[in-house]
Parts: structure tokens; sequence; C-alpha cells
């Protein structure tokens, strides 16, 4: 919509699409399909020439006069494609065992997520040290010091029973809270992850919190719990939380 806005007044646009179907269906003036996990927008964290080529793809989309134009970005290194169904397939099997009953495997049976926010603090605050402070937690507005009781929101959400919470932003829909806390949740594992294990790479790293920790297994219920509502606009946002 902001594209359009900015095209009728004579500024030419173009964006990245992590959803093809969702790109495809609003039709922007220019956009160019990234095959990456989600939060992975310019793929490979830390890989400046790689991130460089993904942005001069969608920057050369702006020699197109008229659109809708959707191109897809093909470069083959790093097999981003292999990456994306590697994280929907652990994504898709940790929704399957939520959904049966199973409890996803998590990295310690005695932490609960709570716990491993706490855990992984330090080391998300190592990521702040040795990055200038940059991170892309922060869409909810909750400082992460105070995440126990959106944790808590979160597990009665998913057990059918969500509490009060007074964080809770009147004036925001519910289903882009619970897409906006997920997002807050993953990146601040992730980089927290990154911080400690720096070698990882992106389906390493789905991996990890999809099935070895107490988060991913709650997200899941989250998401799942959205999608079996019969309300169309949560069972979009779950897909963009666990897919």
């Amino acid at each position: 919509m902001l594209a359009r806005v900015f095209e009728e007044a004579g500024l030419s646009t173009t964006a990245l699409a992590l959803i093809r179907d969702h790109a495809e269906r609003a039709r922007p003036p220019r956009a160019l399909f990234v095959p990456f996990p989600l939060g992975f927008a310019l793929g490979r964290p830390d890989d400046p020439p790689f991130q460089h080529r993904v942005l001069r793809a969608a920057f050369d989309l702006l020699a197109v006069e008229s659109g809708p134009v959707l191109a897809d970005f093909a470069e083959g290194t790093d097999a981003p494609v292999e990456v994306l169904q590697a994280s929907e397939a652990l994504a898709a099997s940790a929704l399957a065992a939520s959904s049966s009953g199973r409890a996803t495997p998590v990295e310690s049976e005695t932490l609960g997520p709570a716990d491993e926010v706490t855990a992984l603090r330090g080391y998300y605050e190592q990521w702040l040290a040795d990055h200038d402070g940059r991170t892309v937690v922060g869409l909810t507005g909750i400082a992460q010091r105070r995440w126990r009781g959106l944790i808590r929101y979160l597990e009665g959400y998913a057990a059918g029973s969500p509490p009060w919470y007074a964080e809770l932003p009147p004036d925001l829909p519910l289903a882009r809270f619970l897409r906006y806390a997920a997002d807050d949740l993953k990146a601040f594992y992730f980089e927290a992850r990154m911080a400690r294990r720096p070698d990882q790479v992106d389906n390493e790293l789905q991996r990890w919190f999809w099935t070895e920790t107490a988060m991913g297994d709650l997200l899941t219920r989250v998401a799942s719990r959205m999608a079996a509502g019969g309300d169309a606009e949560m069972a979009l946002y779950a897909k963009g939380i666990a897919r």
C-alpha cells in the first residue's frame, strides 16, 4: 500500500518478498522474491557480500518503468532454496508433533521458555556489544527483561485461556501482536545463538530453535492455536510464526 502511495507521488519503489503468494496477491510495483527463511530477508547473517548481491538484485528492479513485476532471486550460492526447505520441514514437523499431542524435543527438560530467555540473555547482550547495539528485536516495544509476563500470556493463549496482560496494546489486532511477539522472541534467540555459536548457518539455527528449545515448542503451539480457531486473519499470521 505504501509503495503505491510513493509511486503515485513519483517515487519508484522496490521491495523484498519472503512469501511469494502474499506478493502475488498484493501485486506491489516491483518486488524481488528471496527464498530465505522468515527473518533472513538478506540471506545468511554476517555475510555482507552476499547480502549486497541481494540488495543489488532488488535495486536493479528500479530500471523497470512500470509494473507490477515480481522477480526471483536466482543466485544459487549457499543453496538458499535448500535452506528454506529445511526450515519449512522443521516447522511443519513441529506443528505436526504439537497437533498430535507429542511434545517437541527441547534442549533441556528442566528449562521453560522464560528460563531459557534468562539463560540466553548474556549471549544476546554480547551480540549487542559486538554489533554496536544493532538488533531486530523490538517490534512489540516490550523490553526483553519484562518478557516473563509476555511468555505467560503466550502460554495461556496456547492453552486456550490467555491471562489478563497489561502490556497487550489495545489498538493493535491480536493476530498482529502475536506475530510481533513471535518475531521478537525468535530474533532474540537467533541473535543470542549466533553470538554463542557464530559458526552456525541458517538451517542449523532453524533446526536448533524448532527442535531443541522450549520457546520453539511454545511458538509452535501458539501458531497451531491461531490456525485452528477458524479466523482467516489469525490463520494467515500463524503461517508467519511457524510454517
